[in-house]
């Protein structure tokens, strides 16, 4: 059926922006950022503006993702693990929106002074929204990798 094969199409287009934003950004030009610009504090704020629109991306992604599978497999879909991988990466970018970015914020506006507790906090934050990251884009390159959803027929 013609609508489906349109459905297909998207979904592997959506899961393949979304997994390739996530490597391209977060491990060549967030790096390459931080290479280029000598101030860490510019850098990091640069950085952090680019990974907040790039969640955003992410839960419009995931969003497109969760409509394809229920238009192409229907509602049984949400038992798979394709739908569970999928669901999971919703979360974690949420939790990133949600709880992760606006502490990080918070601490950022106190103002981030070396060795300070704000310091140690931030520090903390960032290595636990790094590892959660490395498993965001670990389970994108899953989808992106896996099989086209079966149609129904």
């Amino acid at each position: 059926m013609l609508v489906n094969r349109f459905v297909s199409i998207i979904e592997r287009l959506v899961q393949s922006i979304w997994a390739g934003a996530l490597i391209a950004i977060g491990y060549i030009a967030v790096p390459v950022l931080f290479q280029s610009i000598d101030e860490r504090r510019l850098a990091g704020e640069v950085a952090g503006n680019i990974f907040s629109v790039l969640n955003y991306v992410g839960l419009s992604a995931g969003v497109v993702l969760l409509v394809c599978g229920v238009l192409l497999a229907g509602w049984g879909w949400f038992k798979t693990l394709r739908a569970a991988v999928l669901l999971s990466m919703i979360a974690l970018v949420l939790l990133s929106l949600g709880v992760l970015q606006p502490m990080m914020q918070d601490l950022k506006s106190v103002g981030l002074v070396f060795g300070s507790e704000a310091a140690r906090q931030f520090g903390q934050l960032h290595g636990v929204s790094s590892v959660l990251y490395v498993v965001l884009s670990l389970l994108g390159l899953y989808v992106a990798a896996g099989s086209s959803l079966q149609v129904k027929k």
